[in-house]
């Protein structure tokens, strides 16, 4: 079965380039900074496979979001469109994800106890790290529980970078 068309572009951002993987209606399949060692490529297969990715112009409402988050507007990712990937459980943090307001860092328990599963400490950081949209699933906002950074496939440098943009710092609001 095949899946859908999807076009990869790479853009410019203060933490490096970012590689946009969407479909022609701009809904996100995946994002995440270049030089990853092929991992959203990985992912993009495993979630929307026999799908063909092509080099291409990443979508207006796309390159426009990124533009205006990284300009200071730290809400501009929030209405994007993200394709459904992953397992039920990844879904379900990927949104517990989206409800974390830019400038809020939740801890890996926080982020267990939003999806019912207030045990699965590690299973929720199994889904972040699947995450094949970074960002706009803004798993940078999910930090350890004694206030540490935890990880982040992007880097800590960065994950570090985007708390301090967003105005989070290391303050860890419980969900």
């Amino acid at each position: 079965m095949a899946g859908p068309d999807l076009v990869r572009a790479v853009l410019p951002s203060p933490l490096g380039d970012i590689v946009v993987i969407a479909d022609a209606d701009g809904v996100l399949h995946g994002l995440d900074f270049a030089g990853d060692g092929g991992r959203l490529d990985r992912l993009v297969a495993r979630y929307w496979p026999g799908s063909r990715v092509l080099e291409g112009p990443a979508p207006l409402v796309v390159v426009d979001a990124l533009t205006a988050y990284f300009a200071g507007d730290v809400q501009a990712l929030d209405g994007l469109a993200v394709a459904k990937g992953g397992t039920d459980f990844q879904r379900r943090t990927w949104a517990a994800l989206r409800r974390i307001p830019a400038g809020v860092a939740w801890t890996y328990a926080d982020l267990a106890r939003q999806v019912g599963r207030p045990a699965a400490v590690r299973a929720v950081g199994q889904a972040n790290g699947a995450n094949p949209v970074a960002l706009v699933q803004p798993c940078h906002r999910v930090i350890a529980s004694g206030g540490g950074l935890g990880g982040y496939a992007g880097g800590l440098e960065r994950k570090s970078w985007l708390l301090a943009h967003e105005g989070a710092g290391l303050l860890v609001h419980p969900a």
